[in-house]
């Protein structure tokens, strides 16, 4: 769901036809090859039917879009590791009458974190790295490019592909790295009402948006030049957007969750500036059921136990009570530290990581990952 997104894609994209400095590991995807020309508009609307695979591919005449899978490694009772990479497109607008195959017509942006969590009561190690490059729209699968058609997105050496029974994606590294392979088990869950997925009071403020929960993770995870390999759970979000959100959000708080018994739960609620839910949002399935969608006013976040950036003074509420139609529930950071400072690229401050979910008994009954934006400072639509 992450509006997120949403965010860091606008930013960069103002930013960088400016020459806003990059960060080290930036790139620009200027490719010999013909320029290609500005994609046919296909807007996002009520009614469109979403069709695969060739939805896993990229839509590049909307403005924003990204592939986000998170997860985790080991047993359901003590998982070792968690995960996230997140691909995201965003077209910058460049693109119309120009013919050079220099014009920065999207800008590709990537993002891979890892967090091990530690078996005793001492610390659990948090790291994350990231990419940017700017792309003519040519295919250049060596720096960057995403396909239309197919679900293959590429960045610097970093990748995400479809490959029918799985997806796979890759992100090598001594210090930070994934090579993981996560195999379907359950249908596609669309989002909202069949993929149109609104995200404000004004009916263009909505996204196209599928999830694909209870994927089965396998493969090998680097963090500080430590290597884990083993088998989990992960979680895989596809959006894309034309419209930015309302201009009084100023965060938001999101949850993906694969229940252990097969069922998954999304939840989202964005916020105004005096902490009041503007809109929110969200899903409920049943293993082998048929999704219960939530409106606005079905779901709401209560925040409970807050934990303070050492780094960035930000204070994060790192325990929620969740109210839903899916039931009421406890979403717990499983390691306070999993904050992601981007300050150096995208100025954007937030929360991502692994979290249990509880029910009220106080059982574990799920893993999924918890985002939080908007605490390190009010975003600037």
């Amino acid at each position: 769901m992450s509006p997120q997104r949403r965010r860091w894609l606008l930013q960069i994209a103002v930013l960088a036809p400016l020459g806003a400095r990059l960060p080290a590991r930036a790139q620009h995807a200027s490719a010999p090859g013909n320029a290609t020309a500005e994609p046919p508009a296909d807007p996002v609307r009520p009614g469109r039917m979403l069709v695969f695979p060739q939805d896993h591919g990229a839509h590049l005449a909307a403005r924003t879009e990204w592939w986000y899978a998170t997860g985790w490694l080991g047993s359901e009772a003590a998982p070792t590791h968690g995960f996230q990479i997140t691909f995201f497109r965003s077209r910058t607008g460049l693109g119309a009458g120009n013919t050079s195959r220099f014009a920065a017509k999207q800008l590709l942006f990537a993002h891979a974190a890892v967090t091990a969590l530690s078996p005793t009561a001492g610390p659990s190690t948090h790291g994350h790295d990231q990419r940017i490059v700017r792309w003519n729209g040519a295919p250049d699968v060596a720096t960057g490019h995403a396909a239309v058609g197919r679900g293959a997105v590429h960045l610097a050496g970093w990748s995400l592909l479809d490959e029918g029974p799985a997806w796979r994606t890759r992100v090598p590294g001594r210090e930070l790295g994934l090579d993981l392979t996560l195999t379907r088990t359950q249908p596609l869950l669309l989002q909202g009402q069949a993929g149109f997925s609104r995200k404000g009071p004004d009916l263009r403020q909505a996204s196209h948006y599928y999830s694909e929960p209870h994927l089965a993770a396998s493969g090998r995870l680097v963090l500080a030049g430590q290597e884990a390999q083993g088998n989990g759970r992960a979680w895989m979000d596809h959006e894309w957007s034309d419209e930015i959100l309302a201009g009084v959000a100023v965060g938001w708080d999101w949850i993906g969750i694969n229940f252990f018994d097969g069922s998954a739960l999304t939840a989202f609620v964005l916020r105004r500036a005096d902490g009041s839910t503007l809109w929110a949002g969200g899903s409920f399935r049943a293993r082998g059921a048929a999704p219960r969608v939530f409106a606005a006013e079905e779901v709401r976040f209560t925040a409970g136990r807050r934990w303070r950036s050492p780094a960035t003074a930000a204070s994060y509420p790192v325990e929620w009570q969740v109210d839903s139609p899916g039931g009421r529930h406890t979403v717990r950071a499983l390691t306070d530290a999993q904050e992601l400072d981007s300050r150096a690229s995208t100025g954007t401050v937030y929360w991502e990581g692994l979290s249990e979910l509880l029910d009220v008994q106080g059982r574990r009954v799920g893993l999924g990952y918890l985002e939080m934006t908007g605490y390190a400072a009010a975003l600037k639509l």
